[in-house]
């Protein structure tokens, strides 16, 4: 039986995908596995039990994903199940800013008790006539399952767009649309864009990208959406271009200390992936994920350990996590008389293994080797 422990309330749909061998457990300290959303395990002790960590959502930026690697714990993502709701978000928010609706919306509230709204409505609406985005020009800076759904809806909607992206991935090209122009690199984005919108995941690379020297090269007045992370963008910056009106409006899903309530800044409290279909997508991901890796020792959308799959489990089954240099696949191979797959990522590696026979986990401990399972 393993044990399953959550850390935030988690969509029941997700949960319901467990079986009969799995039992959800409010002590984290006996937890197998762990299903998460925003919860912060940075200053958690991380149990000799726990096996693997299950993100209902994209961002791990709340786990600890070397700390993990090193006590061979699995920390697994659920990338593209929430794409659609960040997508029609970000759309909304292309809207927002050029039909001046949040301003539109406040000024409404402020005929409440006027004698002859509708006058007044007439008389007044004229300070809010915004824009209509068709025709208009949308740079997308990251197009993977987000950004290429953002790609594509724009151009439905009648918009320009321009995508750029150095590590698009053949299923992300294949899901664009072709007549998104790509460029390769930036400055050949930033001049020629009305709107632009970024969709790439924070990193230390990524952090604070969209910088003084970016938007300078940006056309006077474009808008910045931002449904990715708050970080890539040098908020400093960002205020400075407002203030000189080389960025009209930002349209942000990340408030902060030094964005919130600031002229020519619409902030959304973290919607993206707040929509009942996108959390139950999450969570199923999530849940089949740990699952497979618990019952199968495969790893699919691990964020700090190799790929490597051998499908369903035949019969016993050797999973070893273990420094890249340990030797661990010579080992396992010769334990196993069946398949066996190796594969390496940063200085970890995964070895997985099929057997007919039995095995002794201890014929496979050594320097380097973190964690060895025998799954029968």
């Amino acid at each position: 039986m393993y044990k399953i422990s959550t850390l935030n309330k988690i969509s029941p749909v997700g949960l319901a995908r467990l079986t009969d061998d799995y039992t959800i457990t409010e002590t984290v300290e006996e937890a197998n596995g762990i299903i998460l959303r925003s919860y912060s395990m940075h200053e958690m002790d991380l149990s000799d039990e726990l096996l693997a960590v299950g993100r209902a959502g994209a961002g791990v930026n709340n786990i600890p994903l070397d700390k993990c690697a090193q006590q061979g714990i699995v920390v697994f993502n659920a990338p593209g199940a929430n794409a659609n709701a960040v997508k029609e978000l970000c759309l909304s928010g292309l809207f927002l800013a050029a039909r001046n609706i949040p301003e539109g919306l406040e000024w409404a509230k402020t005929l409440v008790g006027t004698e002859g709204v509708g006058k007044a409505v007439e008389k007044g609406k004229g300070q809010f006539a915004g824009t209509e985005i068709k025709g208009k020009t949308l740079g997308v800076i990251g197009l993977g399952a987000i950004g290429a759904m953002v790609a594509n809806a724009a151009e439905d909607l009648g918009m320009n767009v321009i995508g750029y992206d150095p590590f698009l991935s053949i299923k992300a090209a294949h899901s664009l649309s072709s007549t998104v122009a790509i460029v390769n690199d930036l400055k050949s984005l930033y001049p020629e864009c009305d709107y632009i919108t970024i969709h790439v995941p924070a990193t230390d690379e990524t952090k604070g990208m969209i910088d003084a020297a970016a938007f300078a090269q940006m056309k006077d007045g474009v808008v910045f959406l931002n449904f990715a992370r708050d970080k890539l963008v040098n908020d400093a910056d960002l205020l400075a271009a407002i203030g000189s009106g080389k960025v009209k409006k930002y349209i942000t899903d990340f408030p902060n200390d030094t964005v919130i309530g600031q002229k020519g800044i619409i902030t959304l409290p973290h919607l993206g992936a707040s929509s009942a279909e996108a959390e139950d997508n999450c969570a199923s991901m999530a849940v089949d994920q740990v699952m497979d890796y618990l019952e199968n020792g495969n790893i699919t959308n691990s964020v700090n350990m190799p790929a490597c799959t051998l499908g369903p489990k035949k019969g016993t089954r050797v999973s070893v996590i273990s420094k890249a240099d340990a030797g661990a696949l010579e080992k396992v191979a010769a334990v196993c008389d069946g398949d066996v797959i190796n594969k390496v990522r940063g200085d970890y590696a995964y070895t997985l293994g099929e057997t007919s026979g039995d095995v002794d986990a201890s014929a496979i401990a050594g320097d380097g080797i973190i964690r060895v399972r025998v799954l029968k």
